[in-house]
């Protein structure tokens, strides 16, 4: 499954190796992309992960889903 996230408060090269470390370390998850020009997370994940799971993961790295 792939689902493009919008987030908001993403700003620096940091932000981004937050996010893809944190939501890298899902199980199930293969593929986190982060495009900070376009405030968009790229997550490919198998249909075991949750997506409600991936969301709450970001957020708690200090970022809102738009």
């Amino acid at each position: 499954m792939k689902e493009v996230l919008k987030v908001e408060g993403m700003s620096c090269g940091h932000c981004v190796k937050s996010i893809e470390s944190s939501v890298g370390e899902l199980q199930g998850v293969s593929v986190v992309t982060v495009d900070l020009a376009t405030k968009e997370v790229t997550v490919e994940f198998d249909d075991k992960t949750n997506i409600t799971q991936i969301k709450e993961t970001i957020e708690d790295q200090g970022y809102d889903i738009a």
